[in-house]
């Protein structure tokens, strides 16, 4: 083996460390790179030659070669942001991220998200975080798409359900003989007077275009005189209430009831309570049947049923539009029918036949009540809403991207979605924090945060690069130091040529 073959050595050690310090410079460079993963080197000999000696034959390296630049996916410390959007993975699993309009699909660790001024989920390189659109139920819709929101508003929901539940002062007295028919007159200035009712309670419901507007329940003992139409179906006075559900009349578009007394009535019926124990146990309720004058009790019926077996009517606040709301005040029937008699037109009830529900009647866990306190009004709610407009976006753990708007809906928007490989470290770096898939990678597999071995999503967060400064360098010292030794190989070796060349002078 000739002396010029430990040049060859020495410069593929100062290869291998010259290429080692440009990985060190490489994470040293980024050690404030969000969601950067370092790389490290590792070397292997170079294959020896074979030479005799006194004992036989023995080899002789050749030198070293770069064996490999492993990339550490080991998790980054997280910086808590005040941005919602700024996501971070704990765990395994990459963003999965993609140009926009493209279908070529990159990958990275750093979330550093925001909504673009075309309503996509962008990193500041302009590359589109993809997820799976959900549902009103938060279930998810489709395939892996772009998160992109196309609306910033909530869209109204009209009122469906009204509950109103009260106490009625047991020992209030009547003060009508009847609110509907000589209480409520809609073509006064004051429709009703504060004398001609025990109780009232008001809620704001919504109409289909996301209008606001109050209903009003009045409450009234049942009177025993004559003008009372519930009169004969009555058995026990003391215990049972007369109500109206009404709207302001100029609130009420129903054309038969235009410019009549009884415009606003929505509904009207009666409440009977357990003389022991005070709960309501029963209730008759009566709508409009359509046809001829309102102002005539023989002209309302009892109403129909929702599905869950609550009386419902029907309002029209938007010209054209019908409107159904069920009413619920603490029982319900569990046939959805009334009992046998009831379903009479409500002239009838002069021949004591008054529309009930007492033998399937079901008390709720809220009910009315009639104590003797003062009435008031224990809980009331509905479940409509007007227009609102996206306030915050805000994501959970599970990658659920929820927005939070100014009518108080919480609505699911999308579900961000994670991808893992086989073999992470054959994934190609593209640059801009992004890695691409390999033939050697294999695939990426997709799915949720927090499920099938995928991390979970930690909220206003960034994860920092996982450069451990210290190590790299102490890694600088001793690459440093192996590359003076291989060039001292160098000159030595040139020294000993030059020592063999000076042999003839």
């Amino acid at each position: 083996m000739g002396i010029s073959s430990s040049l060859f050595s020495g410069i593929s050690g100062l290869s291998t460390h010259g290429n080692a310090m440009s990985v060190i410079g490489d994470n040293i460079a980024n050690v404030n790179t969000i969601g950067f993963k370092s790389s490290r080197t590792t070397f292997e000999d170079v294959l020896a030659q074979s030479v005799s000696t006194a004992a036989g034959s023995s080899q002789i390296g050749r030198g070293a070669a770069l064996s490999d630049v492993d990339t550490l996916f080991q998790q980054g410390s997280f910086e808590s942001t005040s941005n919602a959007t700024d996501l971070a993975i704990g765990g395994n699993g990459f963003f999965i991220v993609s140009p926009v309009a493209s279908e070529t699909d990159y990958y990275t660790r750093a979330g550093q998200f925001r909504f673009d001024s075309d309503g996509y989920f962008s990193n500041p390189s302009g590359y589109v975080g993809r997820g799976w659109a959900l549902d009103q139920d938060g279930n998810d819709m489709g395939t892996l798409t772009d998160i992109r929101l196309s609306a910033f508003t909530s869209p109204p929901q009209p009122t469906t359900t009204l509950q109103a539940i009260t106490n009625l002062d047991s020992t209030a007295d009547s003060r009508s003989v009847s609110l509907f028919s000589n209480g409520w007159d809609a073509t006064d200035t004051e429709p009703i007077g504060d004398s001609a009712y025990a109780y009232q309670t008001a809620i704001r419901v919504y109409d289909s275009l996301g209008n606001s507007l109050d209903l009003t329940v009045y409450y009234d003992k049942a009177s025993n005189e004559a003008g009372n139409e519930y009169r004969a179906g009555i058995t026990d006075f003391d215990n049972t209430w007369e109500y109206i559900v009404v709207c302001n009349p100029d609130d009420d578009e129903r054309v038969a009831f235009a410019g009549s007394a009884a415009q606003g009535v929505l509904m009207r019926g009666t409440m009977s309570y357990n003389s022991a124990s005070g709960a309501l146990q029963d209730m008759s309720a009566y709508v409009y049947d359509g046809a001829g004058d309102p102002t005539l009790p023989a002209n309302w019926i009892p109403a129909g049923f929702s599905t869950d077996g609550y009386p419902q009517f029907d309002a029209s606040f938007v010209p054209g539009v019908t409107q159904t709301i069920q009413l619920q005040t603490g029982v319900r029937s569990t046939s959805a029918g009334w009992d046998a008699g009831g379903a009479a037109n409500i002239g009838a009830i002069a021949a004591g036949t008054l529309g009930t529900f007492s033998s399937t009647a079901e008390p709720q866990a809220l009910a009315s009540t009639q104590y003797a306190s003062s009435s008031t009004t224990v809980y009331q709610t509905q479940d409509g809403y007007g227009t609102g407009f996206l306030e915050n976006v805000s994501v959970d753990t599970d990658g659920i991207m929820v927005g939070n708007y100014s009518n108080g809906q919480i609505l699911y928007l999308y579900r961000v979605g994670l991808a893992k490989f086989n073999n992470e470290q054959a994934l190609n770096k593209v640059g801009g924090n992004l890695w691409s898939a390999t033939r050697a990678s294999g695939d990426a597999i997709t799915g949720h945060p927090g499920e099938n071995g995928l991390g979970s999503i930690a909220p206003n967060s960034l994860e920092q690069s996982n450069v451990d400064i210290a190590s790299e360098f102490v890694k600088m010292i001793t690459t440093e130091r192996g590359f003076q030794a291989n060039s001292r190989i160098i000159t030595t070796t040139d020294n000993m040529l030059q020592e063999l060349i000076n042999l003839k002078r």
